[in-house]
């Protein structure tokens, strides 16, 4: 009998993984849990596949923000700027990568700006073939927001949503979790909103504001329009907004495709 693969994408958001009110914080203990929580799951669904990104929060975009990085890199200042930006994520990225290793789970980093290319803050091209090869052999590719090279700012920043939404293309994902402090979009009243779709979308006005704390790739605004564009494409792609605060709760997503919590992103 043919086994079942759940290709899911999974981003750990920056506002969760560390403090983004404060510069260079992590939140070593969340990062811990969660990576339990992915190895319980894998365990216990052989045919579970995921492709794991995390954001930069307080480090990558504390980094930024003086430089305007996203923006564009043009300046000798910026260009040093940009090589800030780049460490600052790295360093993020060194600390989930040994946490989950330490966990069990056979993490292999990938840095984006190896060979990310951009054209006005759009990723045309990122090499993917160590990501399918780690897939291949049972491992868990772990990418991040990071710089990348771009033919009109001269430099940028990509998101992990950036990058989840370029390799849609190629490795249809059959689920997309984006897991942060909160518990999905939330309404003018605090309650997660439970389904947006690209119809719904303009009604949601000032729901769709921007995060807390430093945040140069646009917060939640730019999450959910990704996601949007991504489902319009791929509209066989179930994409979830969830909080990653709730201990146990990502292991019971991974292990339930149907659980309905947080805010779902549809075609339709």
């Amino acid at each position: 009998m043919r086994q079942h693969i759940d290709n899911v994408y999974l981003k750990l958001g920056g506002s969760l993984i560390t403090d983004k009110t404060r510069a260079y914080a992590t939140r070593t203990e969340i990062i811990a849990r969660l990576a339990g929580e992915v190895q319980e799951a894998l365990e216990t669904k052989p045919g579970l596949r995921l492709l794991i990104g995390h954001g930069s929060g307080s480090f990558g975009h504390w980094a930024a923000k003086p430089y305007g990085t996203r923006q564009g890199v043009q300046s000798p200042t910026q260009w040093r700027g940009y090589t800030v930006v780049a460490a600052a994520a790295a360093r993020l990225n060194r600390i989930v990568t040994d946490v989950f290793l330490e966990a069990g789970v056979p993490v292999l980093s990938v840095q984006p700006s190896a060979s990310a290319r951009c054209h006005d803050g759009t990723l045309e091209y990122m090499d993917t073939r160590p990501i399918h090869v780690a897939l291949a052999h049972g491992l868990v590719p772990l990418i991040y927001g990071d710089v990348a090279p771009d033919d009109a700012r001269g430099g940028t920043i990509i998101s992990t949503e950036d990058i989840f939404l370029f390799m849609a293309k190629e490795l249809c994902p059959t689920r997309i979790l984006l897991l942060g402090e909160v518990a999905g979009v939330q309404d003018s009243d605090g309650s997660p909103i439970p389904r947006i779709t690209p119809s719904s979308l303009p009604s949601l006005g000032t729901a769709l504001s921007g995060s807390a704390g430093t945040d140069v790739t646009g917060g939640m605004k730019d999450k959910v329009m990704q996601m949007i564009q991504l489902v319009q494409h791929h509209p066989e792609t179930d994409v979830r907004i969830l909080t990653g605060i709730e201990p146990g709760l990502l292991t019971r997503v991974l292990l339930d495709p149907n659980l309905q919590v947080g805010t779902r992103i549809a075609a339709q």
